[in-house]
């Protein structure tokens, strides 16, 4: 009796990243945007705005969630450092109408909003999404399962805020690619994971 053996070597396919993409770059509390970003926005029919390069991917990641009945909105996207202070200085006020010092308001304030020119809304590449019919969970669900398809991902999840800095945000997400998203998705990266391990690739194959 013959016996035939065959060797299957595993290797690890990285995603292809090209120098500076635009569709990594890393902004949070410890990095703020690139000096001289600009983005080209696009207005969506609820006056919100994007990137203009992420559009027909978000276009299409919902009109596939209204194929299977999920009825998803963008509530905030694109936004400028006067609208994200204005936000910051809100929140703020709030938790101190509620009796908070003002440096415990800034700090509570800052678990779940950031500073200008440290949020990824002023990228264009990050879109809050809750439901149109005010089923939230329903198109967080379907968002969780099907976003890396089209190139997003939940940016802050649960079991991730030391690496993203921001409490949990099911409603929050980042477009990085399809490539990207997918390997992310696949293997439970943050983005922070994600744009470290590939630097490290990359310095690797430089050496």
């Amino acid at each position: 009796m013959r016996y035939l053996f065959v060797v299957v070597l595993m290797f690890w396919v990285w995603p292809v990243v090209a120098e500076e993409d635009w569709q990594l770059v890393l902004v949070n509390q410890w990095q703020a945007l690139p000096e001289g970003y600009e983005v080209e926005l696009t207005e969506l029919r609820n006056d919100f705005y994007v990137d203009e390069r992420i559009y027909p991917e978000l276009q299409a990641m919902f009109d596939a969630a209204r194929q299977e009945g999920i009825y998803p909105l963008v509530v905030s996207a694109f936004r400028d450092e006067t609208e994200q202070q204005g936000i910051i200085d809100e929140r703020v006020n709030n938790y101190m109408a509620q009796g908070y010092s003002w440096q415990a308001a800034l700090d509570e304030t800052l678990r779940t909003v950031a500073p200008p020119k440290y949020s990824e809304h002023e990228t264009g590449l990050a879109v809050d999404i809750n439901a149109e019919n005010g089923d939230d969970q329903a198109v967080y669900d379907w968002l969780a399962e099907h976003a890396h398809a089209y190139g997003f991902i939940v940016r802050y999840p649960a079991d991730k805020v030391a690496e993203t800095g921001i409490d949990y945000e099911p409603w929050h997400f980042r477009y990085v690619g399809v490539e990207h998203a997918t390997y992310m998705y696949e293997h439970d990266l943050s983005l922070e994971a994600y744009v470290e391990m590939v630097g490290d690739a990359d310095s690797d194959l430089s050496e």
